[in-house]
C-alpha cells in the first residue's frame, strides 16, 4: 500500500480469528491457495485480515436477521459505518485528495474479495463510493463529498429506466435548460438506495440531437427535491435488505451548482464508475464462492454417508476440484485487470468485462455446487449456502449483463484481429 494509505490493522479484531480461516493459512487443506500466499506481499495480507476480522467479528453475526427481515436497521448500519471509519476502511477506494486512502485497483480488490463474503446489504457498511464523485467541483465537495465521506449521508446513482437498461440511446429521463439551472422529468427503476438516499445522482438526456457522448448530463437531487417521488420498493429473490426502488421526476428543478461536471459530459461521468464497479463485482463474487466453497469443503469432510466421509465420493471431489479452480481463475483474472486498470493500460476496460463475466457466473455454479454437496440441508435457510446461492445470480444482472459483456468482448477481439 502506498504512504497515503491510512487504513489500520486490528490486532484486537485480528485476534478473534480463528487460526483455521486466517486467509492462506489452510492452504495445505484448500488446493490453489499455497501458491496465491507466495504471491501475496505482506501489507496485502495484513490488509486482507483487517477486513476479515471487520466482516466477521461486525456483519456476520447480522446476516441471518438482516436475511430474514429484508432490513437493515438504520442505526445498526450508521454504528457499522463509524466502526469502518474507525478502521480507515469507508470509502475505500477514493483517492486521497478526495479524502479516502489512495489505494491500488489491486489492494481494491483485496477488500471486495473479503466484502464478498457477507452479505448485499451489510456490505454497505464499508461504504464504497461512486467513482463518479471523483468529478465534484471544490464547492461539491464540500457540501456532497464530505458529509459522505463522513458517513453522515448517503448517495444513490440512477441510470435504469423501465425502457432502458444497459441501453443508453434508450434513456427517456429529460432535463431542460432553464434560467439557474436545469428541469428533469422522467423516471428510474432498480436503483440502489433510492428510497433511503440523501441525495441522488441522475442520469438525463439533455440533447436529443446530439451522439452519446454530448447527449447525457449527470444532474444531483437531494431528498426531499418538489417533484422526486418514491413509486415502489422491489421484492428480490435474493439481496434481501439490500434496497432496489424506483421512482418518477415530474418537472424538478435542479440548480447549476447541482450537475456533475460538465453539462453534456454524463457519458463520461458515468464511465468513471463503470469499469472499477465491474471489476469491484469480479472480486465480489470471489469472495462470495469462496465463502460457499469453504463451507461445502468442510461439509464434505466431516458429514458421513454409506459409512465414509462425504467427500471420499469422486463425485462430491470433482465437484470441489471444479470449483476450486474456477474461484482460482476468477481471482486471478481480477488480479489481471486490477494491474492493468493501475497502470493506466488501455485494455483495462475489457478486462474488467472479462472478469466480470466469468466470476459472475462462476459465482453461480460454485454456489450451485455448495448447495448439491450439502443436500436438503443446503436448501434450507438454517444455513448461509442458500443465500449464497440467490444472492449470486443477481450479479449476472448487475453492472451489465452477461449478455453486454459478451457484446464488448467479441467486438475487441474482432478489432484486434481487423
Amino acid at each position: 500500500m502506498g504512504p497515503s494509505t491510512e487504513i489500520i490493522i486490528r490486532t484486537e479484531i485480528d485476534s478473534k480469528i480463528p487460526e483455521r480461516d486466517h486467509p492462506y493459512k489452510y492452504s495445505a487443506t484448500i488446493a490453489g491457495v499455497k501458491c496465491m500466499s507466495a504471491r501475496e506481499p505482506a501489507e496485502r495480507i495484513e490488509l486482507r485480515r483487517t477486513v476479515r476480522g471487520f466482516v466477521q467479528t461486525y456483519l456476520a453475526p447480522l446476516e441471518a436477521e438482516v436475511d430474514a427481515a429484508d432490513e437493515v436497521n438504520p442505526a445498526t448500519m450508521q454504528r457499522l459505518r463509524e466502526e469502518a471509519r474507525k478502521l480507515g476502511l469507508y470509502g475505500y477506494n477514493m483517492p486521497v485528495e478526495l479524502g479516502g486512502p489512495g489505494l491500488t485497483l489491486l489492494e481494491q480488490t483485496v477488500i471486495a474479495e473479503e466484502v464478498g463474503r457477507t452479505s448485499m446489504p451489510l456490505s454497505a457498511a464499508i461504504g464504497r463510493m461512486l467513482g463518479s464523485l471523483r468529478f465534484c467541483d471544490a464547492a461539491q465537495q464540500e457540501w456532497l463529498l464530505d458529509p459522505l465521506m463522513r458517513a453522515e449521508t448517503t448517495i444513490a446513482y440512477a441510470l435504469t429506466e423501465p425502457d432502458a437498461g444497459s441501453d443508453l440511446n434508450a434513456l427517456r429521463t429529460r432535463a431542460r435548460r432553464v434560467d439557474g439551472g436545469w428541469v428533469v422529468s422522467g423516471s428510474k427503476q432498480f436503483i440502489s438506495h433510492a428510497d433511503t438516499a440523501d441525495h441522488i445522482i441522475v442520469l438525463a438526456v439533455t440533447d436529443t440531437e446530439a451522439k452519446l457522448t454530448g447527449r447525457l448530463t449527470t444532474l444531483i437531487l437531494p431528498r426531499g427535491t418538489k417533484g422526486l417521488t418514491m413509486t415502489r420498493r422491489f421484492r428480490k429473490a435474493g439481496w434481501r435488505g439490500y434496497h432496489l426502488a424506483a421512482f418518477s421526476l415530474d418537472e424538478c428543478f435542479v440548480p447549476d451548482s447541482h450537475v456533475l461536471g460538465k453539462p453534456g459530459r454524463g457519458f463520461e461521468t458515468m464511465m468513471a464508475t463503470v469499469n472499477n464497479d465491474r471489476l469491484h463485482v469480479a472480486s465480489r463474487c470471489v469472495g462470495l464462492a469462496s465463502a460457499a466453497f469453504e463451507l461445502a469443503a468442510k461439509y464434505a469432510r466431516e458429514r458421513k454417508t454409506f459409512g465414509k466421509p462425504l467427500g471420499d465420493h469422486q463425485a462430491v471431489q470433482f465437484a470441489l476440484a471444479d470449483s476450486d479452480v474456477e474461484i482460482q481463475a476468477a481471482r486471478l483474472l481480477a488480479r489481471e485487470a486490477a494491474e492493468l486498470g493501475d497502470a493506466g493500460d488501455p485494455g483495462f476496460r475489457i478486462a474488467a468485462s472479462r472478469a466480470k463475466l466469468y466470476s459472475s457466473e462462476m459465482a453461480g455454479r460454485v454456489t450451485d455446487r455448495a448447495m448439491q454437496i450439502f443436500g436438503g440441508a443446503g436448501y434450507m435457510t438454517d444455513l448461509p449456502i442458500e443465500r449464497y446461492w440467490r444472492d449470486a445470480r443477481g450479479f449476472r444482472i448487475g453492472e451489465g449483463t452477461s449478455e453486454m459483456q459478451r457484446i464488448q468482448i467479441g467486438r475487441a477481439v474482432l478489432d484486434s484481429f481487423a
